[in-house]
Formats: C-alpha cells, sequence, structure tokens
C-alpha cells in the first residue's frame, strides 16, 4: 500500500512538473512570439557610442527601429597597471568594448571589422543574439576585412558580448568582452547616474606590479591563477581622477559585468546597500542586496539611492582580488552631511 502511494505521489509530481515545464516553455514562446511581431517605425539611426565607464543615453519609450551598430576589433598596446604595459585586443579600442543600447523589437545591422593592423582573426558572440554562435558563424573576419549580420532583439536584458575565435579563452583574457543592453518597451525606469563596469581577470609572465610590457601567459590562464583582476582594464580605470561621482539623492545605476575568462565576481560597494538588483541582468529584480554574484560571462543590474557624502570603495569581495590583484574602484558622493542616516560620534 506504502508502496503504491509512493509511486503514484511520484508520478504526480512528475506530471506537475513536467506541466510546469511545458507551461513555461509555452509562456516564452508565447512572449518571443509577440517580440517577433512588434513592427520598426520604418527609421534607421546609428549607434552611437561613448567610452567606458559611460553609457549611450536612455532609450526611453521610442519605437522599435533599425539600428546600425559599427564595431572594430583592434589589437593595441595600453596600460594594465602602473608602469605595466600588456598587449590588449578590444572593441573599439577599450576595455570594455563599447556599450550597446538598444530595445526589444530593434533590428541591429551588426559590423565587424577587422582593423587591417591586426595580426589576428576575430569575431563577435553576443549573448543577446538569437541564432547560431550569437552571430560569431557569421562575422569571423581576418585582418583588414568586415562582415555584417542582422538580428532581431528579442528579449530584454544585459548581455555580455565577447570574442569567440580559436583559442576563445585567450581572445576573451586578452579583453575581448563587453555589454549590451535590450531594454523592455517603454525603457528602464529613470535615474540620475548611470555607469559601465566590467571584471575582468589577466594573466602575465610576469607578477602582479611588475613593470614593462607582459606577454599573456597561456599555463596561468588555464590554471586560472591570474595575476591582475581589474574593473575596466586597469587597475586605476576607477580612481584618482577616474573616480565615478554622485550627489546625495540621487539614484545610480551600475550595468555590472564580468568578461571573466575564469573568475566569478562578488559585486560589492563598501558602505551602500543595493536598492535594487537586476538577477542576472535579466527582468527578476531583488530588493536590499549586500553582494551580488556575476559569473564569466554574466551580467547584473544595481542600483542605490546615494544619502550620505563621502567616498565608496567598489570591490570583487572575493577580497584579496580587491586590494592585491587590482578589483578596486570608487564612487565620490559630494553634498550635505546626514547625521539621521550616519555620523561619527565624539
Amino acid at each position: 500500500m506504502k508502496k503504491t502511494i509512493f509511486i503514484t505521489a511520484v508520478l504526480c509530481v512528475f506530471i506537475g512538473l513536467n506541466s510546469c515545464k511545458q507551461n513555461s516553455s509555452s509562456s516564452s514562446g508565447n512572449a518571443a512570439a509577440d517580440t517577433e511581431k512588434i513592427q520598426l517605425d520604418g527609421t534607421t539611426e546609428e549607434h552611437q557610442f561613448v567610452a567606458p565607464p559611460n553609457v549611450p543615453a536612455p532609450i526611453g519609450d521610442r519605437a522599435a527601429k533599425k539600428v546600425i551598430v559599427k564595431l572594430e576589433t583592434i589589437e593595441k598596446t595600453g596600460e594594465l597597471a602602473d608602469g605595466t604595459q600588456y598587449n590588449f585586443w578590444t572593441f573599439n579600442g577599450t576595455v570594455p568594448g563599447s556599450f550597446i543600447r538598444a530595445r526589444v523589437g530593434d533590428e541591429i545591422e551588426l559590423h565587424l571589422k577587422n582593423n587591417e593592423n591586426s595580426v589576428f582573426p576575430h569575431n563577435i558572440d553576443l549573448h543577446a543574439v538569437n541564432g547560431p554562435g550569437g552571430g560569431a558563424e557569421a562575422t569571423f573576419v581576418a585582418p583588414g576585412k568586415e562582415a555584417v549580420f542582422t538580428f532581431k532583439a528579442l528579449n530584454p536584458g544585459l548581455y555580455v558580448y565577447h570574442c569567440a575565435t580559436a583559442p576563445v579563452g585567450m581572445h576573451i583574457a586578452n579583453g575581448m568582452y563587453g555589454l549590451i543592453l535590450i531594454e523592455p518597451e517603454g525603457g528602464l525606469p529613470k535615474v540620475d547616474k548611470e555607469y559601465y563596469i566590467m571584471q575582468g581577470d589577466f594573466y602575465t609572465k610576469g607578477k602582479f606590479g611588475e613593470k614593462g610590457l607582459q606577454e599573456f601567459d597561456m599555463d596561468k590562464a588555464i590554471a586560472e591563477h591570474p595575476e591582475y583582476v581589474v574593473f575596466n582594464g586597469n587597475t586605476a580605470s576607477l580612481l584618482g581622477s577616474n573616480e565615478l561621482q554622485a550627489k546625495t539623492g540621487e539614484t545610480v545605476r551600475f550595468f555590472v559585468g564580468n568578461g571573466g575568462p575564469n573568475l566569478t565576481s562578488s559585486f560589492h560597494v563598501i558602505g551602500e546597500l543595493f536598492d535594487r538588483v537586476y538577477i542576472e541582468g535579466g527582468s527578476q529584480i531583488n530588493e536590499n542586496v549586500q553582494t551580488t554574484v556575476v559569473p564569466p560571462g554574466g551580467a547584473a543590474i544595481v542600483e542605490f539611492k546615494a544619502t550620505v557624502p563621502g567616498e565608496y570603495v567598489i570591490v570583487d569581495h572575493a577580497i584579496f582580488r580587491a586590494f592585491n590583484k587590482g578589483a578596486l574602484g570608487k564612487i565620490k558622493v559630494t553634498g550635505a552631511e546626514n547625521p539621521t542616516v550616519y555620523k561619527k560620534n565624539p
């Protein structure tokens, strides 16, 4: 008798889960189908880029349209740390690559040019793309060549893009990653400040802080032992004159990505709480979060209200990475003191 009840219960659970799975799949399919039916307004615009940590203006409630996005892969020597140079591989000359901003229903025509001075072929895999390789299959380009493909933005969210040319890990480890935001219809809620932060781990022949031009170390990369873990491609990208800025009373939004290629980020701002976190860059929102996990190839949107003036330290809370490998930044909040929230007693 007990055996019969147990088997019946298991079958019920299986049928229920299968039914839920089918319903979820059906619901998701209908949502995608609805997005596919969004009509373009007949206009075309070329995407305008700004340098990280800044982002292009919000989409707002504009109609869906055709958007032309032009990216160029550029291999260039730049500064990884004070006195330490590295041969970065980039999209549009920066690490991370240019922030792309569109909305659901947009038709995006993506041009990928490989600079004629490049040594290696490159391509692009955008996690926002429904199609073979996320576009990688259509965009494999030799130095001096260009490829074009078109995709429709079906799913709102914040997505990583990266090079997917073999050896894939090496291309990503050299800085070939960025973020693409697909806003929902009507746009994201308005905030006062928006910034773009992307973490990456770098594998150099020399130890952390060693001066001069550093070469990529494949053995360290395979062993997942980076010498540097940094925000926006440099140990000082968000420090000193590069500190982010906000005023008391303002709501701040960070678009946070993790290029990896290996390490998971525990993103945290010391002295602040995230009022809202778009989990994994998707549509689900969590509230009152201290630290949010951002996996390699993943993203999150975090928001907080600046209530007390001061300098707030941005870290990967795997804390030795922050203070010993470079995953450190700051946001400076200016304005009147707020003793009802925080005060230092005599």
